[in-house]
């Protein structure tokens, strides 16, 4: 008896030395960002297990603040500030966000320590029950479409325009209630990976491709952001890198940070004007790291010692060269009209 007590004993001192990794998330246990949390801390714990992880939630400004579109509120850090803050009080160690909510320029001080496999980055129609079994050219005219992204609403209003498209605010839960209980809304688009995340495929009625709507840059990734200097996390979150998801996502950020460096989207809000062009790079990863030691390794606010800096490289010139030949083109006039409408409504 007194042997096992002691092996007890021992089993629990050992685990009260056992380092805490603190995690930062958006609060709501049955949130997207609770769920996308939890299951990257599954994966460290699976990688680290002499190590416990501790999830710390707390509300963003952008979980506050329902009432107003997101296009309307200016800020470009709406759902990371706060995260952001903790990271700084060193409150927690790494906080998880879907990528695409994270601006290409973070803060100084901050970093994406890892970006995660990506899932579907398409964007996904949920129907109204009423209307399910049907598509957005069939649904009828004047049908309301619910989206929270400007992005979407300018090229699908190009794409469909006996459709009318209102902003739709709230989390996934919110969204969904919303269009089956109001009878405002014929459909509502969102991301599909986030509704894969929270086991709601069923939902799904029509996949949007590129050629009807163009997924936002990040979509479908995870981001792990992180202090810039603390190497120990760094190290820790790096092995989480998807290799062919980060080198697009450089791509994708780089292509936006180029466009915004100037101004902001590239469709007018009505659809009506709009420009596309497609460039394409072979970028060949070598099995070893060959670069050598670099003072700043960040780009377009990523850090990826563990994966070659010449196909980074790479990714980032083939957004920027993308971004260059639609800005020669004419895009700028296009982004400036619609910067201006945006802030007249």
């Amino acid at each position: 008896m007194s042997g096992n007590g002691d092996a007890a004993a021992t089993a629990e001192e050992n685990s009260s030395k056992m380092r805490v990794i603190r995690v930062g998330t958006r609060k709501s246990q049955v949130s997207l960002a609770r769920i996308q949390t939890d299951s990257v801390v599954a994966t460290l714990k699976a990688l680290y297990p002499g190590l416990q992880f501790e999830i710390i939630a707390m509300s963003t400004t952008g979980d506050k603040i329902l009432d107003t579109a997101l296009s309307k509120i200016g800020e470009k850090s709406l759902f990371t500030k706060e995260l952001e803050h903790a990271l700084e009080r060193n409150e927690v160690d790494l906080v998880v966000h879907s990528l695409k909510d994270l601006p290409t320029v973070l803060p100084p001080g901050f970093t994406i320590g890892a970006i995660c496999k990506r899932e579907s980055p398409y964007d996904a129609v949920v129907f109204h029950p009423k209307f399910v079994g049907k598509t957005l050219e069939t649904l009828p005219e004047k049908s309301v479409v619910g989206t929270s992204s400007l992005r979407r609403a300018a090229q699908l209003q190009r794409k469909f325009p006996h459709l009318e498209f209102k902003s739709i605010r709230g989390n996934l839960n919110t969204r969904l209630r919303k269009l089956d209980e109001l009878q405002e809304f014929s459909a509502i688009i969102l991301a599909a990976a986030g509704l894969q995340r929270m086991g709601w495929q069923n939902r799904v009625g029509q996949i949007l491709h590129p050629e009807e709507c163009m997924y936002a840059v990040g979509q479908g990734a995870l981001g792990v952001e992180v202090r810039a200097k603390d190497q120990d996390i760094l190290d820790l979150v790096g092995v989480l890198h998807d290799p062919e998801t980060l080198l697009r996502c450089i791509a994708e950020r780089a292509f936006l940070r180029h466009l915004l460096y100037l101004t902001g989207g590239v469709w007018s809000l009505n659809g009506a004007d709009s420009m596309q062009e497609t460039m394409q790079a072979t970028i060949h990863v070598p099995a070893q790291h060959e670069d050598g030691p670099e003072d700043d390794p960040q780009l377009v606010g990523i850090t990826a010692r563990n994966i070659p800096r010449r196909a980074q490289l790479a990714a980032e010139s083939l957004g920027i060269s993308l971004a260059t030949l639609l800005l020669n083109k004419g895009a700028k006039n296009i982004l400036d009209v619609a910067r201006q409408l945006n802030d007249a409504h």
